[in-house]
């Protein structure tokens, strides 16, 4: 697996979902609390037409200039929470964070950017 991995949210009738055919997730939405951090995020970045999609960037271990890191809290629901002391928020990561990570990982650092053009 890779140590740094980059995904591209968008927005799709009014929510949060992603697309990576590498591990074969079509619109794999993102809910419970992780959609009001992306937003949260987006804007606190000022990432402009974040709703026709986004970098985001994404790790176990701190990278150069990321933005966010959230702790893990408990597993619970299928999935797994996490805390972002930046938001002073919990979000929910579905069982698709396993595609990514062989376990839970203590905490995620996260960067997000505007998607490039073209």
């Amino acid at each position: 697996m890779n140590a740094i991995m980059v995904l591209y949210p968008y927005k799709h009738e009014g929510m949060w979902v992603f697309d990576d055919e590498r591990t074969d997730l079509v619109r794999e939405p993102f809910i419970a609390g992780a959609d009001t951090i992306i937003d949260r995020a987006i804007e606190r970045r000022r990432i402009r037409d974040a709703n026709k999609g986004f970098r985001l960037i994404f790790s176990s271990s701190p990278f150069p200039l990321y933005d966010f890191k959230f702790r893990w809290v408990r597993e619970a629901d299928g999935g797994n929470w996490y805390y972002s002391e930046d938001f002073k928020m919990e979000g929910w990561l579905c069982p698709a964070l396993f595609r990514y990570f062989d376990q839970a990982p203590e905490e995620i650092y996260a960067k997000f950017e505007e998607k490039e053009s073209g």
